[in-house]
């Protein structure tokens, strides 16, 4: 037998070990044109795709938990991901998340290369949003460029977004559009905008900004919570809409930002705010209820209360629930002798979708709720994800 077939045997019995089930042979659900015009144009905007051949797992990685094991992971995937996409960096929310995922890798690996990769983005698009008057989606890449900030207290990193969260301040609040009367409709804003506030706050120590924070994400949650389910509907248009089972439409991804997001707001949220508590217990709820639906791989289908409907799962969604878990066990807010297990066994689930060149497969292509996607698809905001579940997972330890 050799090393290389070794070490595949080891890790196939290490996840076994833990109690984890992982299927090698994968039938996939057919895609709709709709499904895969979005492959096409993500393909196009070179933040994703799904070969039809990407080649084998990756065979020389461990299921463990261990800092070195997931460091080894982290290493083969953001490499891959750095060398295929810095030229063609943008500003986007799609970009914006693995922006994240490479700040926090930098710091958890020690590895200079991939906070060098972002301060030359910043640079690039002269620490800039895309657009006037931001949405969330827009607002999302300031949290590297506020972090950067933070680190550097370079004015220049900070005066283009202060600039634009004043100017959203002074504006008008609301819409006219049914649907879309608050500014954060639908719940993935509240992973886009919440630590972009929550950091403007931390560069200037101006409670203004952690006002408005309050304030928005107090309607998106009265709007998009269910107080029964415990999970958040994508917006108010999917308050109603039902699985093939008749449960209700949660999506995996949807809610992996809205507990990414929390994390990410309380990281900078000033100790004393009021609202603070309330971001808490909402932590708390959803990790009580994304725990108990976990699956025997470790892992979140796209459609959290209709597993069966989903063949396989899904990679970006159960990545942000990886970190949101772990990032509140560091933090003291989830209880470790509860979650640690269910971190462990979705590490060791998303390590088993890295291919042998680093590809992180079974990301769900860019969308609103759940879909049939290739095992072989690959997005930005999915790695942003898994580098910042194990940047976490490292800290654990």
């Amino acid at each position: 037998m050799t090393i290389q077939s070794k070490m595949k045997a080891l890790a196939i019995t290490t996840a076994i070990f833990i109690g984890i089930y992982l299927p090698l042979a994968k039938a996939e659900q057919q895609l709709t044109p709709k499904e895969l015009q979005n492959i096409a144009t993500n393909e196009r905007r070179h933040f994703g795709d799904a070969p039809d051949n990407p080649g084998p797992l990756a065979s020389d990685l461990s299921y463990s938990i261990k800092p070195r094991a997931v460091a080894r992971a982290m290493h083969k995937v953001a490499d891959w991901q750095l060398e295929r996409s810095q030229p063609y960096f943008d500003r986007i929310w799609t970009w914006s998340v693995l922006y994240s995922g490479f700040m926090a890798a930098s710091d958890s690996l020690g590895d200079a290369k991939y906070r060098d990769a972002m301060m030359a983005m910043g640079q690039k698009f002269e620490w800039k949003e895309r657009s006037h008057l931001p949405n969330a989606d827009d607002e999302s890449i300031a949290q590297t460029y506020l972090e950067f900030y933070l680190l550097k207290k370079d004015p220049a990193m900070l005066a283009p977004t202060q600039t634009e969260l004043d100017a959203i301040l002074a504006a008008p609040r609301g819409s006219a559009i049914p649907g879309k009367e608050i500014a954060w409709w639908w719940c993935d804003a509240l992973f886009m905008a919440p630590p972009v506030w929550a950091r403007m706050y931390a560069a200037t120590g101006d409670r203004k900004y952690i006002d408005y924070l309050d304030e928005e994400w107090a309607k998106t949650s009265g709007r998009l919570y269910d107080t029964q389910e415990h999970l958040f509907a994508r917006d108010s248009t999917y308050l109603t809409k039902t699985e093939a089972n008749g449960k209700k439409m949660f999506w995996s991804r949807g809610n992996g930002w809205v507990m990414g997001g929390i994390i990410r707001t309380l990281q900078y949220l000033p100790k004393d705010d009021p609202a603070r508590p309330k971001y808490i217990a909402q932590l708390q709820e959803m990790a009580a209820r994304v725990a108990a639906l976990q699956g025997p791989d470790g892992l979140w289908k796209a459609g959290l209360l209709d597993p069966d409907a989903y063949d396989l799962p899904e990679i970006s969604g159960s990545a942000f629930f990886t970190f949101a878990l772990a990032a509140g066990i560091n933090q003291g807010l989830l209880d470790r002798k509860i979650y640690r297990p269910v971190v462990e066994k979705a590490w060791a689930g998303m390590v088993h979708h890295v291919y042998d060149d680093g590809r992180l497969g079974c990301i769900q292509q860019t969308g609103a709720d759940p879909q049939p996607f290739k095992a072989s698809a690959s997005h930005t905001y999915g790695v942003g994800a898994f580098l910042l579940a194990g940047s976490e997972i490292r800290k654990m330890h």
